[in-house]
Parts: C-alpha cells; structure tokens; sequence
C-alpha cells in the first residue's frame, strides 16, 4: 500500500517541485516506510510506501526503467508467475533479481503499452510516464479495490489515491458537485464513480484506463465482467475441487506477508476465508501469523456474531480479538479533524471506522475481508431453469427442477416477490423524501435520479443477472474508498479474495443450483474444516439496528436539536425534517438521518480547508 500523487503541466510548463514535495509529504500516512520524489521539467511524481508484501522490502518509488518509463503506483500483484512467463515470451529482459509489483508493471508497459492493463491481475492504481512519447498512462484495477482521483487547473494535470491531497492543491477550488449531493441525501452516496463530491475532482472509474498528453485527456474502459462463462461438470464433486482450487490461489495471492489479520465475522464467508488462509499458512510451514477481528456489541444488541466468530478462532487456533462498538453514539467525535471523511457518509457511527483500523494497525498492515460473497453467489433459479431450456439440458432439468421444488419451503415467496417488484416499477420510484428542497430536486430532477438508480442496471447474463449486474454497484468503490489508509489514516491494506479475477470468472460460470442455493458450494468446500455450527448457519443479520437503539434512548434527544450549517438550506426544507425520536421504521430512519450527516460533513469541511500553496510559499 503506497500514497501516489502526481502533477503534468501538459503545455510543458516547469513544475512547482516544492508544492509537488509538500503534497507528498502530506501522505506520509499512507506510507510509513520510505518517501520520494521524482520531477523532469514538466512532470513530477510522489510516492509514501507503506511494505505489505515480502516483494516491497527492498522497492523504491517512484522507480523507473531504462530511464524512459518512470511510475508511482499503489499496487499489489497478482499470478506473477504466469504475469513473468507472458513477459518472457514477449521478449523482455528480466533481472535474476526479485522484482517489485511496480517493477512488474513497467516491464508490462514497456512491451505491450497501454494494453499492459489486460495483463495485469491484482489491486492497482498507478500512473506511467512515457518520456520519449509524452505522455502520461494512468489505470485503475478491474474493481476499484485501490481509489484514484484527478483535476484539471488550466492546463495542469493532477493526481492522487487519495482525495484530501488533491484537494489540498490551491488551484482546485472546494466548490460542490450538486448532484453527487443529490446522489447521496437519496441513496447515501455519489452513483456516479467518474465524478466525486466537489465539482473539480473526478474519479477514474474501475476497469478504465487513462492517457495524458498534450491533446488532451482520454479514459476508456478496458475490462467487463464476462456474460460468455460456462462452467457445467458431470460430478458435483468437481465444482467444490475447482472452487478450493481458484480460492486458495486469490488468498495465497493475499498472504505475501509475514503477519495477516482477518476480518472475522460469525457468517460463512469470512470463516472460509480464514480457514483457506489457515491451511495455506499450515502448509507453507507456519510463515504466516494469522490473527482475526471481530466487531461486536455486548449490550446495545443482542448480538451473535462475536460467540460464532470466537468458535472458528478457536477451531483453527487463530488469536482473536473483539472490538465493541456498544459506546460509540451517532455522530460521535464528528468535529474531531483526525476523523474527518473527505465525502459525506451515511453512516452515523463512522467513528467506528477508525476505531477498528486503529486497532488492527496496532498488529497487522494487511488483513483479509470476506466481501463479494453475497453478490457473486446471488442466487435466482427462473433465469437458469430458461437456460436449460434454450441449451436444451433436459436431463439436467429434469433433475434440478424438482429437487429445488422440494427443498424450497414454499414458492409462494418468490412469487409474491415478482409480483412486488412488477407493480412497484409500474408505479415509477418511491416518493422523494418529504424534506429535500423544492427547488434543488426540480433543478436536478431528482425524480427521474431516483428512478433511474432504483434498480439494478445491466442484467446481461444469461443465467446470473442480478449477481452480474451487482458487480457494477458504486457501493464497492465506496466500500474500497472507505477501507483505504487514505481515510482511515491507519497503515493497514484490506484484501478481498472473493474479489479476484479467477474467483469471479469462476462463480459467474457456474450453474446456480445446487451451488449458490444457501452458498451451498461454501457449505461443501468447508466441510471438516470449520464448526458445523458455523459452516451450516443460515445467513443471520445484526438483530437490532444501533441507530434505532440510540435514538430511543433519552440521550440521543439531541439529534433533533443540532445547528445547521446556513449551506444545508440550499438542499433542505428543515421544517419538514421530522423528529428522530419520532421515527420507528428503521428504513425510514436510516433516510432522514442523511441530511444530518450531510450538515455534520458540511461543518467538518469548512474547517480544515487552508491554501497549502501558501504554506509552501512561507517555508
């Protein structure tokens, strides 16, 4: 995990060096381990490395080679021995010693150019200067799992994996995206991932590339999830061996370190992420120390997941510690400045964040997350059973479609469901929320907003097209933006094995039933290796919402007496805000409670912009 910045004046004009160093240095919480930069006339690139992988512990950025290609990355590679082979046969030149990931994409480049992207597997955001074209090459990995952020001033190019730092460039104004601000008092965040919540920073969106040069910039994508997949074996048995065999590669990938945490909840996905991450680690002789995390509440709720999540820790013998959440109030230690989210949140108990990287900080700089699961093995049954039907299985039909008719409890579910969903888009979007400005929701026509975001968009996928099209949520780069050092200021790399080219191919191939049909294919894959209590637990939600706990409670009477930044009124009639300790629908709850985190973003905001250019200036 590294901080990259990066500035191009592309009309050739000379760099400011020193503003370049003091953005740099601005990220030394990203990267504790060496800091450097790198400027030849009219481009400059900055890099803090933080070592996670075994690789990094001799790498130095921004690095460069032969003298013509020069990078700034935050990158972790992946399949590096069939990445070195392509590379051979290409005809690069290799040195015998070990290579750095960001040595890895500079050799890519170097053969294959822009299209290097298609031969890269992994999580990265980086940036290429080509000196004898040029031109400047930026990527971003194929799910945005590392954040990369850009502006334009005049005809400086500037970049970053971290927001606060190219907000912190005086010739980006703070001016807001409205609708990103819209966006998120609807939904709880910006569905547009080119765009970001000030108006003169964007986001270069998963799977695009982008070149920089003096023409111009130009962004294109370079990968989708595939439709084409198909996956069918004669023996159940040969799904469950392929699958431990693409997983165990994604999170040996993920374990090039010496210490690893887990985020270990009570569920299957993350259980089977630590029992793979424990038998590889067994097999390599014990190299790895393992050690999980756990979120949990004592009190506010009745809560299991710390009693389950203990039992897997003690069944693979892995250390664990609980972190309780059961103190921390809404909006709790909002005005703290170490605190701060660069974009709003919808999330009140955002403290927790901080508090849950901090302490994984204090042991791990890499811990694994089991995410993905849920969505890749989506599970819909019509979509396949057509399938069948246009591929002709009969025999395969006629097993299947009975045996789902028996162990279903009851179709009528499904069919009360459709028929929701039918008269529902009939009807057009929910209603907009009684409190937004009259005038702000006509001027962006926030209506029609709503409505097109509402549903999934994209089902292409012949047999899995809600689990396909979910892959395309803004809610993971979100997710990934959440999680990264760049926010939470702590030197910790979350990874993602679900979240890995090989597994995703894999899952998006495969027949849906028997396999996803209550993750029976986890089920499968972890028998004899978790508790059986674990292993064939039903998927169980938190029972209890914190939110609707606090705010029964007498000392969370505030939350309808705050002060309102005057900026609120622009998107706001506070008059029809309706009083939270009035409100019982969790759902409804969770809605209103937007525009109160809206104005506590608002304030935070107000208070820590300064004119770093000064600063510089003076030193």
């Amino acid at each position: 995990m590294s901080g990259i910045i990066g500035m191009y004046e592309r009309q050739g004009a000379p760099l400011d060096r020193g503003l370049l160093r003091a953005l740099t240095d601005s990220l030394s919480y990203c990267g504790r381990d060496a800091r450097d930069t790198w400027a030849s006339g009219s481009v400059g690139f900055g890099h803090t490395l933080l070592r996670t992988t075994r690789e990094s512990q001799h790498e130095q950025q921004p690095a460069n080679l032969d003298g013509r290609f020069w990078i700034t990355a935050d990158v972790r590679i992946d399949c590096q021995e069939e990445l070195l082979a392509e590379l051979t046969r290409a005809g690069a030149t290799l040195t015998g010693r070990t290579l750095a990931d960001s040595d890895l994409i500079l050799h890519a480049y170097a053969v294959w150019q822009q299209e290097c992207v298609r031969h890269l597997r992994g999580d990265f955001s980086f940036a290429i200067w080509d000196a004898h074209e040029k031109l400047l090459f930026c990527a971003r990995d194929h799910f945005g799992v590392k954040p990369f952020y850009y502006a334009e001033s005049g005809e400086l190019f500037l970049f970053s994996n971290v927001l606060d730092c190219v907000r912190q460039h005086p010739g980006v104004s703070g001016d807001l995206n409205d609708t990103a601000i819209g966006d998120f008092l609807l939904f709880g965040l910006n569905c547009d991932e080119a765009t970001t919540t000030f108006r003169d920073i964007r986001r270069l969106p998963a799977a695009h590339s982008m070149t920089v040069s003096s023409e111009g910039v130009r962004t294109r994508r370079y990968w989708s999830a595939p439709t084409t997949g198909r996956i069918r074996y004669s023996r159940p048995q040969d799904y469950v061996e392929h699958f431990q065999i693409v997983l165990q590669a994604a999170v040996a990938d993920r374990l090039r370190a010496d210490r690893v945490g887990i985020l270990l909840s009570g569920g299957l996905d993350s259980a089977t992420m630590a029992t793979t991450a424990r038998d590889l680690a067994r097999s390599a002789g014990g190299a790895q120390d393992l050690r999980a995390y756990t979120v949990v509440y004592n009190s506010l709720i009745k809560d299991e997941e710390g009693h389950f999540a203990r039992q897997v820790a003690d069944f693979l013998k892995i250390p664990i510690q609980f972190i309780p959440m059961d103190e921390l109030k809404p909006f709790g230690r909002w005005n703290q400045g170490e605190l701060r989210w660069p974009e709003p949140v919808d999330d009140p108990f955002f403290a927790g964040l901080f508090d849950q990287f901090g302490a994984i900080a204090s042991d791990c700089r890499v811990v694994l997350s089991g995410e993905g699961s849920d969505n890749l093995m989506h599970f819909q049954m019509w979509p396949h059973v057509k399938d069948m039907f246009r591929n002709r299985e009969w025999s395969n039909l006629a097993k299947q479609t009975p045996r789902y008719l028996r162990i279903r409890p009851s179709v009528v579910p499904g069919i009360k469901r459709r028929t929701a969903k039918f008269l529902e888009s009939g009807r057009g979007a929910s209603t907009l929320p009684k409190w937004l400005a009259p005038d702000f929701a006509r001027r962006l026509n926030l209506e029609d907003r709503a409505q097109q975001w509402s549903t999934l968009q994209g089902l292409r996928h012949p047999v899995l097209p809600e689990a396909h099209a979910s892959l395309a949520l803004p809610q993971w780069s979100a997710m990934f933006e959440w999680e990264h050092a760049g926010l939470t200021r702590s030197p910790v790399e979350v990874r993602h094995p679900f979240i890995d080219l090989r597994v995703v191919n894999f899952l998006l191939a495969l027949p849906p039933f028997p396999h996803f049909y209550e993750k029976n294919l986890l089920r499968e894959a972890t028998a004899g290796r978790l508790p059986e209590s674990v292993r064939m637990r039903r998927k169980t939600p938190l029972r209890g919402d914190p939110l609707s706990k606090h705010v029964q409670q007498s000392s969370a009477k505030w939350l309808d007496e705050v002060s309102y930044s005057p900026d609120m009124d622009a998107y706001i009639d506070r008059r029809l805000m309706q009083s939270f300790q009035k409100e019982a629908d969790t759902d409804a709850l969770r809605s209103n409670v937007r525009p109160l985190c809206l104005n506590f973003w608002l304030q935070s905001m107000s208070k820590v912009r300064y004119n770093l250019h000064a600063e510089v200036r003076n030193a």
